[in-house]
């Protein structure tokens, strides 16, 4: 029952409605409708400099991994791939034999993708398969690797480490999964030497003990309230972000929020409601909301520097901070280039037309998206 009434997380025309628990239907929601593509005078030259494939995402999300000076791909036909981050160049592919549900995890040596059924494989850094262990659970995240173990999380809240040498399973850390959530790529980030930050369905953020699974604290990024389970979703989407002392993450229908990260003490909070992740430097914080209204802050007290509302509704993808911009794809598979300094929309760029919904990776100076359609597209300022 749990298992039905899981919100199945799939950006395409209907995604909103579908989070809201109504149909696409000939009636629109007339505060859902997409904007329009805003008029812009380009004041930021970029060029898109190469262009591959590994497949089809189908109903999943896959983001691609940066790692020096390449760059990781998969897509939900088996296919992996490493190519050259500055020519596109394909260094090698395999084909597994398994329909891949998240994307690549890595540490530079070796790298590790996920299917539905719970199966994670890992492959050395040939492309030859290493090991295959079965997580017991439906896995729509991207595998962290390093410090010795690999780390997936499945959609009932669990995180399971297994010894990055062997595939043996070393412990499993369970959360407690609402009745209700988004099916959505909730990330993981490494906290320093030792342990990993990861958020929950229930809306909380927690530190976890790299040698045995154990908190070392768990707080409430937000809240859930409301009567019904649909008011009460409160799900931390994306990954949370680490920048020094300093984690944030964000919740859908609940608040942005950072603590510090030794103790979980809260720093500061905002309202806030997202589908998707947020991107953080040292000075910036920015976000998407659910209406696609892209929001900066300032890191250290939260303050909002500004908001851009010219692409409402266009369902964004997780945003990031670069040194001239901050760049978001959409739902038509437009990439969106914004001034750090007010917001204003300063270039953008064309793909295949379906959604960009990870996050783009920076290589040095090369952007990368991976769109739903399984293109990657790489740019760079001229």
């Amino acid at each position: 029952m749990t298992y039905l009434l899981r919100l199945l997380f799939y950006p395409c025309a209907c995604i909103l409605a579908a989070l809201l628990f109504t149909a696409c239907s000939s009636s629109k929601d007339l505060r859902r409708v997409p904007s329009p593509l805003p008029e812009i005078t380009p004041t930021l030259g970029v060029a898109q400099i190469w262009k591959a494939s590994v497949g089809k995402g189908n109903r999943y999300l896959f983001q691609p991994l940066a790692f020096d000076d390449v760059v990781y791909a998969a897509g939900a036909n088996g296919v992996v791939a490493k190519f050259a981050a500055h020519s596109g160049e394909m260094l090698w592919s395999t084909k597994l034999d398994a329909e891949l549900s998240a994307g690549v995890g890595g540490d530079g040596a070796v790298v590790a993708v996920a299917s539905l059924n719970g199966t994670v494989h890992v492959l050395d850094a040939h492309g030859k398969l290493l090991w295959q262990a079965q997580a017991r659970g439906e896995i729509l995240t991207p595998p962290l690797v390093g410090q010795g173990k690999v780390f997936v999380r499945t959609t009932d809240s669990r995180i399971i480490a297994f010894d990055l040498a062997t595939g043996a399973q070393k412990w499993v850390f369970y959360n407690r999964a609402p009745l209700l959530s988004l099916r959505t790529s909730a990330g993981m980030t490494f906290a320093g030497t030792g342990a990993l930050l990861a958020g929950f369905a229930d809306g909380s953020l927690a530190v976890l003990n790299l040698a045995n699974g154990l908190a070392y604290w768990q707080t409430p990024v937000a809240y859930a309230s409301g009567v019904t389970e649909v008011e009460r979703l409160n799900d931390v989407t994306g990954a949370p972000t680490l920048v020094d002392y300093q984690t944030c993450a964000v919740t859908f229908q609940g608040r942005l929020s950072c603590f510090n990260v030794q103790n979980g003490q809260p720093l500061w909070e905002r309202p806030f409601s997202s589908y998707r992740g947020i991107a953080q430097d040292k000075t910036a914080l920015v976000a998407s909301d659910d209406a696609s209204v892209v929001s900066l802050y300032d890191a250290a007290d939260g303050k909002l520097l500004w908001q851009n509302t010219k692409l409402k509704n266009r369902s964004l993808g997780t945003p990031i901070l670069t040194g001239q911009a901050i760049v978001v794809g959409d739902y038509r598979g437009f990439v969106h280039f914004l001034s750090r300094e007010q917001g204003a929309l300063v270039a953008r760029m064309e793909t295949d037309h379906s959604a960009i919904s990870a996050q783009p990776v920076l290589v040095k100076h090369t952007l990368i998206v991976q769109t739903r359609n399984g293109n990657l597209y790489a740019f760079r300022s001229k």
